[in-house]
C-alpha cells in the first residue's frame, strides 16, 4: 500500500497518469508522461508494492548499475511530485507499466492517493494505434465523464465500446470516486506505430499546454518529430503499396476535416506561438 503519511500539503494538486503497454502505442503516453518528469524537476515520491500487481515473467526484472553497484530495478509504478512548474498548482505524476493482476486493487491505491492529496482532477494519457496519415497533424482526442468538465474544456464524451486498458480502469475509478477526469489520446499511424512515434508525443504535448493554459518546453522534440516524419517518407517512398496507402488516408482526412476545424487549429497553433514569443521576450 501508499504510505501517505510523508504527503506534503499541496497547492490545488492535479494527477496525471500514463501506462507502458496495450494503452501506449508509439511509446506516445510513458514518452509524454517521462518529458513532464524531467521538464518540470519532479521528485520521486512514492511507489507502489510491485510484487502485488506485476508477473515478473512478463515484466522481468533489470540488472542495473556500474560492477561492484549492480542491483536489481523491479518494474512497478511510481508517483512523483512535480512543484516546479509553471502552473499554479502542483502535480503528482504517475509513471508505470500496466499491471498483469489486481486491477481493481491498483486503481483503489492511486485514487485514494489522490483523494489524500486532495487532487482536483486526474488526466489519463494514452497512445492508440489509427488509420491515420504520418504526413498530417497527430489527431488527440480528449473525453470527459464529467459535464461540467466537458463544458470548461469544450470536451466531449467517451463513445467507445469494447476492451480497455488500465488507462479506462482508472479513469473509470476516479470518475466512480468523485473526481473530474479528462482523458487525451493520440492517434499514431498504424503502419508506423512499432516504434517511439515523437511527432505524436509533442501532438499530446501541446494539447496538454491546451488544457493546462500553459507552456511547456518541448526541449529535442521538434526536431526528433521531423526526423520521424522523415523516416516514415523514406519508408514509403521505398513500397509503393504503403504511398498508395497513405495517400488514400490523406485524402480521407483531408475530404473529412471541416473547415472551421482546420481554423481552430491554425487558431491554436498561432495562440502557442504569441505565448512562446511572449515568454522568450520576458
Amino acid at each position: 500500500m501508499i504510505d501517505f503519511e510523508d504527503l506534503p500539503l499541496l497547492r490545488d494538486p492535479i494527477m496525471i497518469a500514463a501506462f507502458e503497454g496495450w494503452n501506449d502505442a508509439g511509446e506516445t503516453a510513458s514518452a509524454t508522461l517521462a518529458h513532464l518528469i524531467t521538464a518540470w524537476n519532479a521528485r520521486l515520491l512514492c511507489a507502489l508494492d510491485p510484487e502485488l500487481y506485476y508477473d515478473f515473467q512478463v515484466n522481468r526484472p533489470r540488472v542495473t548499475g556500474e560492477p561492484g553497484e549492480r542491483g536489481i530495478s523491479w518494474p512497478t509504478t511510481k508517483v512523483f511530485l512535480a512543484q516546479d512548474t509553471p502552473l499554479d498548482r502542483d502535480v503528482l505524476l504517475v509513471q508505470g507499466i500496466e499491471p498483469s493482476m489486481r486491477w481493481l486493487s491498483f486503481t483503489r491505491e492511486l485514487v485514494e492517493l489522490a483523494a489524500e492529496a486532495d487532487v482536483g482532477m486526474v488526466i489519463t494519457l494514452g497512445g492508440l494505434l489509427a488509420d491515420v496519415p504520418h504526413t498530417r497533424p497527430i489527431p488527440i482526442t480528449v473525453t470527459s465523464e464529467h459535464e461540467d468538465t466537458r463544458e470548461r474544456y469544450d470536451v466531449e464524451p467517451s463513445r467507445y465500446e469494447g476492451p480497455t486498458g488500465i488507462v479506462g480502469v482508472l479513469s473509470d475509478a476516479a470518475h466512480q470516486a468523485g473526481l473530474p477526469t479528462l482523458s487525451a489520446w493520440a492517434a499514431v499511424p498504424h503502419y508506423a506505430g512499432g516504434s517511439p512515434s515523437p511527432k505524436a508525443t509533442l501532438a499530446l504535448l501541446n494539447r496538454l499546454e491546451e488544457l493546462l493554459d500553459t507552456l511547456i518546453e518541448a526541449d529535442d522534440l521538434p526536431e526528433l518529430a521531423r526526423a520521424w516524419e522523415h523516416g516514415v517518407d523514406e519508408l514509403a517512398a521505398s513500397d509503393d503499396e504503403v504511398a498508395d496507402y497513405v495517400h488514400t488516408l490523406e485524402q480521407a482526412q483531408d475530404t473529412t476535416e471541416l473547415p472551421e476545424a482546420s481554423g481552430d487549429a491554425i487558431a491554436r497553433e498561432f495562440e502557442r506561438y504569441l505565448r512562446r514569443r511572449d515568454q522568450d521576450d520576458e
